[in-house]
């Protein structure tokens, strides 16, 4: 293989840096879909007697690309491998929420730069959100040339293409943003797991809250068909999956998008999720602003839809989220909330919370430590404000000092502690179901899975049970789990 040479990029044909104007104006835009995914006959063995590894950080949504980008690489021939040694493409799938996750990646492609010296026919790319932004691509030009691809979220169906031009091109591969806006159905996967999915069922998010890159680097809010979706699961539900995810950036904005399906939306296909032969149904991540009476009637009829709701709040101060762009108010959240927990009273819930956002007083912190203590949340996850390069947010004057925030982030983590413990005590001496996913990360002989409520359950079993549903009687709760006894397992003829 040739050296790679770095040249300039010429970002007007690649890349569209954030803007709000044009990201707003996009929603107006139709979504195509394209059904005739295919290896070029020319890459279809180029990867015999090779091996891959694809490195995932972030959210399931980045865990599932890299399901689908794998299915890609195994269709050219190309086999997994866990080790770099023995890999002759190695793809790093980022994440671009947290300034931590991007430092880390930077911090591996370092690492690999020796590896890469070893191997020079070794591929190495970086794909996912990260790769949507300028600045990223800027450094990775200025001082990572071992880099051979970079590719964004929208570019996954063409990374046969992009692979042959990284292996026999000359120069550094920059690929970010020429299909956005499309769907891309009948794409390989290699699956992780064989009793848990994830599905698709929506891409992109159009709420643009001021301090989140998401919008601009997955792209607007589009659909999948229902059919498609349906004929997926039914498929997943005939290999013997016990659990699905249903999957979106905004997942219950899902259909608003949908040509000739105005009155379809997640609750519509919520309600034909109960009529597959799949005992666990999920869904995630939630919006507030889009989560309506009809959803939370259909997820009121139980059945398979699991009783666990992530519903991020961010704050609970009105006039903090209304600079954060959230659409909603502290009222508005509250009503939400207990009127679904009214309607599906042994549901669990948690959420996501932004301390030490920009003009954020000690009085409005307080109030969403009320709004904690309200809502009883069963778990969640925290973070301190970190500026995002492109955002609404990150021209604000970041005014809240880092001792402030640390001690913030302390208090609220330690009610959280103490709520999740005390709904933990709620399951002693009961029996629940768990879908045994493994060994215990801590304890080879003891195994793990979560509950329809989505709380992790410890007991000793035999590793036949892997995979299946059983029945556990919880002996002892913990601050972050439960310990327990297995009872029985379960047989689902559905």
């Amino acid at each position: 293989m040739a050296d790679k040479t770095i040249s300039k990029v010429d970002f007007s044909k690649y890349f569209q840096p954030p803007s709000l104007k044009d990201a707003r104006r996009r929603r107006r835009e139709a979504v195509q879909i394209i059904n005739d995914f295919s290896i070029p006959e020319d890459m279809q063995h180029v990867g015999k007697g090779k091996k891959y590894l694809i490195e995932t950080y972030g959210c399931q949504m980045n865990e599932h690309d890299t399901e689908v980008m794998a299915g890609i690489l195994e269709e050219m021939g190309y086999q997994e491998t866990s080790e770099p040694i023995d890999a002759d493409v190695i793809l790093l799938n980022t994440c671009a929420i947290r300034e931590n996750a991007e430092n880390k990646v930077f911090g591996h492609i370092g690492t690999l730069k020796m590896l890469k010296l070893e191997k020079p026919g070794l591929i190495l790319g970086v794909c996912g959100c990260m790769a949507q932004e300028e600045v990223v691509i800027n450094k990775i030009l200025a001082k990572h040339p071992q880099v051979d691809l970079i590719f964004g979220t929208h570019n996954i169906h063409r990374l046969p293409q992009l692979l042959k031009e990284a292996l026999f091109g000359k120069e550094m591969v920059v690929e970010v943003w020429s299909k956005e806006g499309d769907i891309v159905e009948n794409l390989p996967q290699s699956r992780r797991g064989h009793f848990q999915a994830w599905v698709n069922i929506m891409y992109g998010c159009d709420k643009f809250c001021t301090y989140c890159i998401v919008p601009y680097t997955r792209g607007k809010e589009r659909s999948r068909h229902p059919e498609e979706i349906i004929q997926e699961v039914r498929d997943l539900a005939r290999k013997g999956y016990k659990e699905i995810t249903l999957l979106g950036q905004n997942v219950n904005a899902y259909g608003k998008d949908l040509p000739n399906m105005e009155n379809y939306g997640l609750g519509n296909l919520m309600d034909e999720m109960r009529t597959i032969g799949i005992p666990r149904v999920r869904f995630t991540t939630s919006h507030p602003k889009d989560f309506d009476d009809h959803l939370i009637e259909v997820l009121g009829k139980g059945g398979n839809l699991c009783e666990h709701i992530h519903l991020p709040v961010q704050s609970g101060s009105s006039e903090i989220l209304k600079i954060m762009g959230r659409g909603y108010t502290r009222e508005r959240y509250l009503s939400l909330f207990h009127k679904i927990k009214d309607t599906v009273p042994n549901a669990s819930f948690t959420t996501d919370i932004i301390v030490g956002f920009p003009n954020e007083t000690d009085e409005q912190f307080e109030e969403t430590m009320s709004l904690v203590r309200e809502c009883q949340f069963d778990g969640g996850f925290t973070f301190i404000y970190s500026p995002r390069a492109g955002t609404p947010a990150a021209r604000m004057t970041d005014n809240v000092p880092m001792e402030v925030k640390k001690e913030r982030l302390q208090r609220l983590n330690k009610l959280m502690d103490e709520l999740s413990a005390k709904s933990n005590t709620k399951y002693q001496d009961k029996i629940v179901e768990v879908l045994v996913e493994g060994e215990s990360r801590k304890n080879a002989e003891v195994l793990s899975g979560h509950t329809r409520t989505n709380k992790v359950v410890n007991f000793s079993g035999p590793k036949s049970l892997i995979g299946q549903l059983v029945k556990v009687k919880v002996t002892n709760t913990k601050k972050w789990s439960l310990d327990g006894e297995l009872q029985e397992a379960e047989v689902f003829n559905q």
